[in-house]
């Protein structure tokens, strides 16, 4: 207990945001060297070091500074700056009470003193400042490593296999592959794959035939091994931040595939974690049930065979959200894919017909040009006349000719009538290019379907069977394709096309573009 209450006795207070003691312990030293020069002349009764960010409550050596305060051991406090005393609303609210009561007399920092009877709006600036700081400061760090996570790097710690790369600048690690390890796990992986031996046994090999060792230089533990072989990001994919459900893909180089890490799933059976929801099915959202008109939805399953293969399927099945008695039963996806297949077999053209099509569409266009142009100048002379009734109408009521209502109501009628002949100028013209532009898609689609859907991935099937249309049909195991007009058209056109090269005999072909345009122009298909 101070005896004296005018004599001060001081606690010197030094603080590092960061608990890496190797990373912050010179930082504090020289802290505590100035807050000395500080303190010549005056009586320090202790030292408190805390390496922990002041962001928020709850720092050890702080609360038992306050709390030996408060009974009376000192009075004072000597720290480098008001923001190492306190960076959040609770202990900055604290520390400015003392001083109000006079608990603590003195606080002697770098740039200044602050004393019972000062304006206590001055060190409450500085604790807001403090405060603000340390919110803005946290705000943007969680915003940049949000956009760092955006960018395919996962912020963190690198799992076992991989290191994260050291820079001067916070929040600029990347994640590598880590030379000394990368290549023992990818085996540990191949050890589980294969099913050389169970999981716990390929942990002991790993740790100790192989020397697998994490960053620190310990033995790989069986909850480290699981979390390994559970862990997305092997194959390219994280969460960030844990348990937000925010799924990326990463840019690092990936040490398994996707299909590999399925199948780890499967052999660990209950250890396995489910994997992320980011596999894209091809054809989800675009199928119906043919019985009851629920959705169709996917699920993917995989089977062992007693010789130790590993098959993988994916089936489609009506939900049954809409009669839970629905009768029909799943099917695989290579049916669907064949199915598609056989449809846009159906659609297909000839790439010469293709360019003989577009040269006649052209044609017609031309000729709907000149129909088009005539009626785009009919238009224009009702719209210009409308332009001319207003000018004349406005000039009347300047002039006084017509009173207020009559104006409003005669403008009223002259503006409907030239907003209706504004709006045929345009439709008139947007409907004859679109209806080129549509064509020209449509034989284009039926020319290159079937081989883009043949070697496509699964986003190209995907967007394939949508341009064939929507909510298409599944019953009895049938795919029941719906497809837009200008396909079923095209559908028709292609059976034809078809149909005329079936009839030439190999050596009577076309030799040139000429012949082709030709025969199919003297097709009566084509006049219907």
């Amino acid at each position: 207990m101070i005896k004296d209450p005018n004599k001060i006795k001081y606690f010197i207070y030094c603080r590092k945001s960061t608990e890496a003691e190797d990373c912050q312990m010179v930082s504090i030293d020289s802290q505590i060297d100035e807050c000395q020069k500080l303190a010549q002349g005056l009586e320090v009764v202790g030292t408190f070091r805390e390496s922990k960010s002041a962001k928020k409550p709850g720092r050890v050596f702080f609360n038992e500074m306050v709390s030996r305060i408060e009974k009376g051991e000192a009075n004072g406090i000597i720290s480098w700056e008001i923001n190492r005393l306190a960076r959040n609303a609770m202990d900055g609210g604290k520390i400015q009470y003392l001083l109000h009561e006079g608990i603590i007399k003195h606080i002697k920092t770098f740039k200044g003193n602050f004393y019972p009877g000062d304006n206590s709006i001055v060190l409450a600036v500085e604790v807001g400042m403090s405060t603000e700081y340390s919110r803005k400061l946290s705000t943007d760090v969680t915003r940049g490593l949000r956009q760092k996570a955006q960018k395919g790097e996962r912020p963190g710690l690198a799992p076992l296999g991989y290191k994260n790369t050291s820079t001067n600048q916070r929040g600029f690690e990347k994640i590598v592959v880590d030379e000394n390890n990368f290549d023992l796990v990818r085996r540990m992986f191949d050890y589980v794959l294969t099913e050389k031996a169970v999981p716990m046994e390929v942990l002991r090999i790993a740790n100790n035939q192989w020397g697998l060792r994490t960053r620190k230089g310990q033995k790989i533990s069986k909850s480290n091994f699981y979390r390994v072989l559970t862990n997305p990001f092997y194959y390219g994919r994280y969460e960030y931040p844990k348990d937000s459900n925010n799924w990326y893909n990463g840019n690092q180089k990936k040490m398994i595939t996707e299909e590999e890490y399925d199948r780890i799933q499967y052999i660990l059976g209950k250890k396995g974690k489910p994997r992320p929801k980011s596999h894209i099915f091809a054809y989800t959202g675009l199928l119906k049930c043919g019985e009851c008109g629920a959705s169709i939805t996917c699920e993917e399953k995989w089977k062992k065979q007693k010789n130790g293969n590993l098959h993988h399927y994916i089936y489609y099945h009506c939900t049954k959200k809409a009669h839970p008695n629905c009768t029909q039963k799943s099917v695989e996806e290579k049916v669907l894919d064949k199915e598609i297949l056989n449809f846009l077999s159906k659609i297909e053209i000839p790439a010469q017909f293709h360019e003989w099509a577009i040269e006649e569409l052209q044609n017609m266009h031309a000729i709907e040009k000149k129909d088009r142009n005539a009626i785009l100048q009919n238009h224009q002379v009702h719209y210009d006349k409308c332009v001319k009734k207003l000018d004349t109408l406005l000039e009347m009521r300047m002039a006084g000719e017509i009173n207020a209502n009559l104006f409003a109501e005669k403008q009223a009628i002259l503006e409907k009538e030239k907003a209706q002949a504004k709006s045929m100028l345009n439709n008139i013209d947007k409907r004859v290019d679109d209806w080129i532009k549509t064509a020209e898609n449509t034989l284009t689609f039926a020319e290159k379907a079937k081989i883009e859907f043949a070697k496509g991935n699964l986003e190209k099937r995907k967007q394939i069977l949508t341009a064939l249309g929507s909510n298409h049909l599944l019953k009895e195991r049938i795919l029941l394709i719906q497809t837009e007009k200008p396909l079923l058209v095209l559908q028709e056109a292609a059976l034809a096309v078809k149909a005329i090269n079936n009839r030439l005999e190999p050596a009577k072909m076309p030799q040139n573009k000429g012949d082709f345009q030709t025969i199919y122009s003297q097709s009566p298909k084509w006049s219907e």
